[in-house]
């Protein structure tokens, strides 16, 4: 019997190739994670390149969830707990993981191929470098698909669902309940029940798996974190800001408009509010950037408030029609979601570099307020009051955000937001 051990905090990294789910997996463990109580912060880490191939660190997709029952800022530095599905997810993370710290390998992913692709002249688990880790090797994609041997579904599809194993085993190994992500799979493949019952059979049986063989002699818990009362639901940063802004247009009385081109990581922010047509929301997708803003702001100009979203290189296109907007004194607001490098730079990858053209990316002289995002849960507040600002001094206002806080996640407590005073 695993003894149990108490936890204040805990960084936990999973990562492999992009096609392993690991994005679905840490997204699964984070809403387990809010479901009990533990405040959070988490950080999805994608590929900067399109289809990076298979095997190689330049495909590696990563989750970091950061809990505990104390507060929680970031989604921390080095790792307490990581996951390496292959050669290449181990060579990219072990640098981060501290020493001493819990080391769970999928030996299959380190095959002599796997291990050619990641560059390794040698086999790591045959040689002293994970000596100073917990380390847990286990075969996961074969005990997956031994579990699965009853399921009449593809191969393709059985060696999908080890992702759903890795989770039943962490659930397990943090003392977690299977309930939320059960409920999740019968929803999401309610129309492909072979399907479904595959990926449940996986989850049970990585639980089942800690459970019989007893992988390590200590199991974690983490204690519900001390937190304001209230009524909190998981948020991320541009989910918070859509909410912000059609709240901020509810309360003004005035539909919203959203004119976007699809960038990097603002895409999200059109692809929430489309869904929310039913608060006198309209978005259009336009050809191009310069499209995107002078549509939004013919919408100001018509009686709604017109807003847009973008990330750098967008913004540059953007300054001569923004420019515009203070010109005629429409209301405006601008997010921009920021990303790292000049031109297109690398679209998954995160900067705050963007404060002086915001600032000052105009011509002539151009003033506007600019407000930014600290944090997943500092998102609706920061686009309420840019949406408020906008409507009552008649300007058009940049709203910063950034890769990080964009697809970080947080709990948000719901909160009453103040009138406007038109």
């Amino acid at each position: 019997m695993a003894q149990t051990k108490e936890q204040k905090r805990v960084v936990i990294k999973f990562a492999g190739d992009s096609g392993d789910g690991m994005q679905l997996t840490g997204g699964q463990f984070a809403g387990n994670t809010a479901l009990i109580g533990n405040d959070l912060s988490t950080f999805p880490d994608f590929p900067a390149e399109i289809r990076a191939p298979q095997g190689t660190t330049a495909g590696v997709s990563g989750y970091q969830i950061h809990f505990g029952s104390e507060a929680i800022f970031t989604s921390g530095d080095n790792y307490d707990v990581l996951v390496a599905m292959n050669a290449a997810a181990l060579k990219k993370n072990i640098d981060d993981l501290k020493k001493g710290g819990v080391l769970i390998i999928n030996e299959a992913g380190f095959d002599s191929k796997n291990l050619r692709l990641a560059h390794y002249d040698e086999n790591p688990l045959e040689t002293d470098l994970l000596e100073a880790y917990q380390t847990h090797r286990i075969n996961i994609s074969k005990l997956t698909r031994e579990a699965l041997k009853p399921f009449k579904i593809g191969t393709k599809d059985k060696e999908r669902s080890k992702n759903m194993f890795v989770l039943g085993f962490l659930f397990w190994l943090y003392n977690r309940d299977l309930a939320s992500s059960l409920d999740f799979l019968k929803q999401k493949f309610a129309k492909k029940t072979d399907i479904m019952e595959a990926n449940i059979a996986s989850l049970r049986a990585g639980y089942n798996f800690g459970d019989i063989s007893q992988a390590t002699g200590t199991r974690y818990y983490v204690a519900p974190a001390q937190m304001p009362k209230g009524t909190y639901r998981s948020i991320t940063g541009n989910h918070g800001a859509v909410l912000g802004l059609i709240a901020a247009t509810k309360k003004a009385g005035l539909p919203l408009f959203y004119g976007s081109y699809p960038i990097t990581p603002a895409s999200d922010i059109l692809n929430f509010l489309a869904k929310y047509k039913n608060h006198n929301t309209f978005t259009f997708q336009a050809e191009d950037e310069i499209a995107a803003v002078c549509a939004a702001i013919g919408a100001s100009f018509g009686g709604a408030l017109g807003m847009t979203g973008t990330s750098g290189p967008g913004m540059a296109l953007k300054a001569e029609a923004i420019s515009l907007a203070v010109m005629a004194e429409l209301p405006l607001v601008v997010v921009n979601v920021q990303r790292a490098g000049p031109s297109t730079g690398l679209p998954t990858k995160t900067e705050q570099a963007d404060l002086l053209q915001a600032l000052y990316g105009r011509n002539g002289e151009c003033p506007m307020p600019v407000f930014a995002i600290s944090k997943p849960s500092d998102a609706f507040k920061m686009a309420f009051e840019a949406a408020r600002i906008a409507i009552q001094h008649r300007t058009p206002v940049i709203l910063l955000s950034d890769g990080y806080i964009a697809n970080g996640t947080e709990p948000w407590r719901f909160q009453k937001q103040k009138t406007f005073q038109r």
